[in-house]
């Protein structure tokens, strides 16, 4: 009785922890989207990159966004491994739709590494004709100047890669609900509070921008071929050349299709296991951000005499994300579906932490320490 009532000591302490962090989440959400957006100084050429499997929800309308940016020399490079894939369909619809833009469709099955969005991009850059690369992933629904908050902060010399945070649009089911909650009252939050604290090594896939001779520098896509967070490999070569990673003022659209919660669990647990392979330490410390969680562990160890931790954890986390929602422009959640995943969000926690496969379109995958991809099976 002792032990455990230790244990719950301790679990109440750290949701103390938690609550502290969930309000400076909120402060900093805010004090971010208040901040003005620069204008570019200049809009030299650049190629969006668009590797493609499957024609995911809103495709054609992401694809149309990017060309009614407004931009002066763009081109819009998409590829995908198979004829047959639906997204092939897509992209020439769009072409037929504007037939005087810079489009180019490259379908070419070579494998190249183990991570095929990668080998999709490498596959991609021999039709590239601008210096200016932007990656940008299918599920990415551009906003009004979302080119020009890509090259603004090229104006710093300093700077050799932009990235975004990305804020989750769902579709109408539950399982894409609870996804967009913890990318919005999760994921966004803890990268923001991560970079005010110092941490100046976030790069984030959904869009990175760098350009073309760096990357040539770097050793070209195929060094991050077998990387499952190929977004975070290659954000650290661009700081081990004495460059830094900026991020956009504001953060771009995902569409967020999950098909059902076994579905978003594998992602998820995935994207966790990622992280712990490459940071575990950090990964094991972000525990004391799920405060609703620890709290009710505390309950459930040391007894009900600890139910008001709970129930101020349970309010602090509901005003927090009332306050994101607002800085965010996004419609008010349910706290059902907020409480529903903050409890997923500390089971994906475990789950991560005992392990290091991850499923990744049908095929078993182990991840080592530099986030390196090891096939398994599938």
């Amino acid at each position: 009785m002792i032990l455990l009532g230790l244990i719950a000591k301790c679990l109440a302490l750290a949701g103390v922890a938690g609550l502290i962090y969930q309000a400076a989440s909120a402060l900093v959400v805010k004090d971010f989207m208040a901040k003005p957006v620069p204008a570019p100084k200049r809009r030299p050429p650049l190629s969006v990159l668009k590797p493609l499997c499957g024609a995911d929800p809103g495709l054609e309308a992401h694809l149309i966004a990017v060309l009614r940016q407004g931009y002066p020399e763009l081109q819009l490079v998409c590829g995908v491994a198979d004829e047959s894939d639906p997204a092939v369909s897509v992209v020439r619809r769009v072409m037929a739709q504007f037939p005087e833009a810079d489009i180019e469709l490259v379908i070419d099955p070579t494998r190249r590494g183990s991570n095929l969005k990668i080998g999709n991009l490498i596959n991609m850059m021999p039709a590239v004709r601008h210096e200016l690369l932007v990656i940008a992933d299918s599920d990415v629904a551009p906003h009004d100047g979302y080119l020009d908050q890509v090259v603004a902060p090229f104006a710093d010399s300093q700077v050799g890669l932009v990235t975004f945070l990305y804020v989750g649009k769902p579709l109408q089911d539950a399982a894409s609900r609870l996804g967009a909650i913890g990318i919005n009252h999760g994921f966004l939050p803890s990268a923001l509070v991560a970079r005010r604290m110092g941490r100046a090594d976030g790069c984030f896939g959904a869009t990175m921008a760098l350009p073309a001779a760096l990357l040539r520098r770097l050793g070209g896509l195929e060094a991050v071929a077998d990387m499952l967070a190929d977004d975070w490999v290659l954000g650290a070569l661009v700081r081990k050349e004495g460059l830094k990673i900026a991020v956009a003022p504001r953060p771009v659209g995902l569409t967020v299709a999950e098909s059902d919660l076994q579905s978003l669990f594998e992602h998820e647990v995935r994207w966790g296991r990622t992280i712990a392979a490459i940071d575990r330490a950090s990964y094991m410390a972000s525990v004391i951000t799920q405060p609703v969680a620890l709290s009710l562990l505390a309950v459930l160890i040391g007894g009900w005499h600890w139910t008001p931790l709970l129930a101020v954890a349970i309010a602090v986390r509901a005003g927090v994300v009332h306050v994101q929602e607002k800085a965010l422009n996004l419609p008010n959640g349910s706290v059902v579906d907020l409480l529903l995943r903050d409890m997923l969000s500390f089971v994906v926690f475990v789950t991560a932490c005992c392990g290091n496969t991850v499923l990744w379109r049908g095929k078993r995958f182990t991840v080592g320490s530099d986030g390196k991809l090891t096939l398994l099976e599938g």
